[in-house]
């Protein structure tokens, strides 16, 4: 059977690239370029570079063009050690934008995880971060913490920056395991500007439930990872 049109140039297009013909940080031809080379429309080789953005072996780059990518780095983000300390343990720079200062406020209903009646009528803290590494948007994380025993909390946030450190440092809660459930989706329309990713390109949604040492406490995150540039990796 003949294969369409746009898998014929994302399969010519791919080979190019994994041979080195463009290498990585090259831009590829235009998509005019492109139309006129394999006398096609613009929209099938639009297909065809959607296809390859999907792939993660080239980004489209707003007045530029699509660019070839370099091979993928590994993140190890299904720890559940804090992002800070497992990709600063890496050669990427970090950093974290607040979307949400933490704010007192009732629980997402329905909730990603059942609740206690304690927690639920404690409210919680919601946070709203976007997670960079190497200037590249990894990670939309939504993080909400029962409002119990936790006094001044986005106050010892600041002066502490990361949220594992503030909670053992002035609440003596650690964090001792994660239970996590992650699927593949399609980007939905609020999380495509902070992860620069286009709507309904795959993308992991994981959540999270933190045990710690405080009998009861939990925290729990909803998490968006783009992995275009990077693997979502870990060794256990």
């Amino acid at each position: 059977m003949e294969l369409p049109r746009y898998k014929v140039l994302r399969n010519k297009l791919r080979s190019q690239i994994l041979s080195g013909e463009f290498s990585p940080g090259v831009l590829l031809p235009s998509e005019n370029e492109l139309s006129a080379e394999h006398e096609i429309n613009r929209m099938t080789v639009r297909q065809a570079l959607n296809e390859l953005v999907n792939e993660g072996l080239i980004t489209k780059k707003k007045g530029k063009g699509s660019v070839v990518l370099a091979s993928r780095k590994t993140l190890g983000l299904l720890s559940f050690k804090g992002f800070s300390e497992v990709v600063g343990g890496t050669e990427c720079s970090v950093k974290n934008i607040y979307l949400k200062q933490p704010v007192i406020s009732e629980w997402q209903q329905p909730f990603f995880y059942t609740l206690s009646k304690e927690e639920l009528s404690a409210q919680c803290i919601a946070i709203e971060r976007l997670r960079i590494a190497a200037d590249d948007p990894i990670m939309l994380e939504h993080t909400f913490i029962p409002n119990i025993d936790v006094p001044d909390f986005g106050q010892n946030l600041e002066k502490n920056g990361s949220l594992f450190n503030t909670l053992e440092l002035n609440y003596q809660i650690r964090i001792l395991n994660v239970s996590q459930d992650i699927r593949a989706i399609e980007a939905p329309d609020e999380v495509v500007m902070p992860l620069s990713v286009t709507r309904k390109a795959p993308i992991l949604h994981i959540y999270r439930k933190y045990g710690t040492s405080r009998p009861g406490f939990y925290i729990y995150s909803s998490l968006y990872c783009n992995t275009g540039n990077y693997t979502i990796g870990n060794n256990f």
